[in-house]
């Protein structure tokens, strides 16, 4: 045991760099999961402290103080709870009022299981998305585009790199110079992303993408903006009738936030089968279960791949298989499985517009080894409709732009036609796929909303 835990680098530990001292060794091996990496070891009396003559007292006070904590909590192999983590404060006798230790014990959990400086802004209920580029450059989207996070930086660089390996540490992933970057879901749902020096030039980047503690309704999405009453009303009648559906658009256009949405929709007694490459999904429905890829170790093994998991899923009798985002060879098993009975699956997919959409999956399809024909023939029998998301880069408002059939042109290739258009103003526009639309739904027995216009 001690050969092993000699033999892992600080990195993968999540530690930052310099060992810990001999007497604290027993300490350290009793330190518990979750209680963050051991603290880097302080420069003696007498050394020289000219390269940190600028450095913030306060700061060092606080830092001193977390080691403090963490070093007791470890000796006690006690957990960081809230309780716990006032228990060590109050051990360490710092001279704080009432006041000031609560206000110690958050900033003091957020530094040893939490985002740190971040946590702040994650708690925010109006927060989606928070990037750092450096010490002193955090970004935060609150809907309505990127700004700078004013009173929120971090120490150093260094700080930022000991937060990017704790993150990953509790994701269960690894973060190291043989791997430098890790994609992952956080316990709370906290999508992360990281990215190491040199890869990342200058300083360690994370990306953190918050997760509501209940996925949003199609009527908060309507009161938001991002789609009006009618299309709403549309949307749901596509749900009950079962058509096999791809939600198109770029990076952040709120794919997963409307598919979620609809999967809400689903009726109680059917079965919903979700397969992701990282667990961003979740309907607020009765009955789903929820498949997540994962990576190889170190050696290379255990691989779970995106295509293992919708082959897996396609033997747990699904009533709607929903691939998260179709990135790859899946693709194939995707359009074999929604060409062989199982209606209503759907998912998501990178493309600038619903247009791109086949010659996307086009491309996709070929990392399968399908031919174009055979691709195209397969994607006519197996999707119905693609409804593409935008994002207006004046306000930053996420919202439906538009809603595709599909059909096959002289050729044999799947090419989409405008069934609904939504303006900006919240108005549809029909277009020359909507009769094929309503012809789709009411096959299936459900009758569409008038005619929009």
């Amino acid at each position: 045991m001690n050969r092993l835990r000699r033999s892992k680098g600080p990195e993968i530990a999540g530690a930052r760099s310099g060992a810990a001292p001999a007497d604290r060794r027993g300490a350290e091996a009793r330190r518990v999961p979750g209680t963050g990496p051991a603290p880097a070891t302080r420069a003696a009396p007498g050394a020289d402290h000219s390269a940190n003559a600028g450095a913030d007292p306060g700061q060092d006070r606080a830092a001193a103080l977390v080691d403090a904590v963490r070093l007791r909590l470890a000796e006690a192999g006690a957990a960081p709870t809230a309780g716990s983590v006032a228990a060590a404060l109050r051990a360490s006798r710092p001279p704080l009022g009432g006041d000031d230790v609560l206000d110690a014990v958050r900033t003091l959990r957020a530094e040893m299981v939490g985002a740190g400086p971040l946590d702040q802004l994650l708690a925010a209920p109006d927060v989606t998305d928070v990037l750092v580029n450096g010490p002193d450059e955090v970004w935060v989207d609150r809907g309505g585009g990127l700004q700078r996070a004013v009173g929120v930086r971090f120490p150093d660089a260094e700080a930022v790199r000991h937060l990017a390996h704790r993150l990953a540490t509790a994701a269960g992933r690894r973060l190291d110079d043989a791997r430098p970057w890790v994609d992952a879901r956080l316990p709370d749902g906290t999508r992360l992303h990281a990215v190491l020096p040199p890869i990342a030039a200058g300083c360690t980047h994370i990306s953190l993408r918050a997760c509501r503690t209940r996925p949003f309704t199609l009527a908060e999405l309507v009161r938001a903006g991002s789609l009006p009453p009618a299309g709403a009303e549309l949307l749901a009648a596509v749900l009950q009738a079962r058509l096999s559906l791809l939600i198109s658009g770029g990076t952040g256009t709120g794919k997963t936030t409307l598919l979620s949405a609809l999967l809400g929709l689903v009726g109680p007694g059917e079965r919903i089968v979700i397969a992701e490459d990282s667990a961003e999904l979740r309907p607020a429905h009765p009955h789903v279960v929820r498949l997540q890829s994962r990576p190889p170790n170190q050696e290379g093994l255990g691989e779970l791949t995106l295509r293992d998991l919708v082959r897996q899923a396609l033997r747990m009798r699904p009533d709607r298989l929903v691939i998260g985002e179709v990135r790859g060879a899946e693709v194939s098993d995707l359009l074999a499985a929604l060409n062989t009975g199982h209606e209503g699956g759907c998912g998501t997919v990178h493309a600038n517009t619903a247009a791109d959409v086949p010659v996307r999956l086009e491309a996709l399809g070929s990392l399968a080894g399908l031919d174009r024909l055979s691709l195209h023939s397969q994607l006519r029998a197996a999707l119905d409709i693609v409804v593409h998301l935008t994002r207006d880069q004046t306000t930053g408002l996420r919202r439906i732009a538009e809603i595709h059939t599909l059909a096959g042109d002289r050729n044999g290739l799947a090419v989409t036609t405008p069934a609904v258009t939504f303006t900006a103003a919240g108005t549809l526009s029909p277009g020359r796929g909507w009769e094929r639309l309503a012809q789709l739904c009411a096959v299936r027995g459900v009758l569409l909303p008038g005619r929009p216009g």
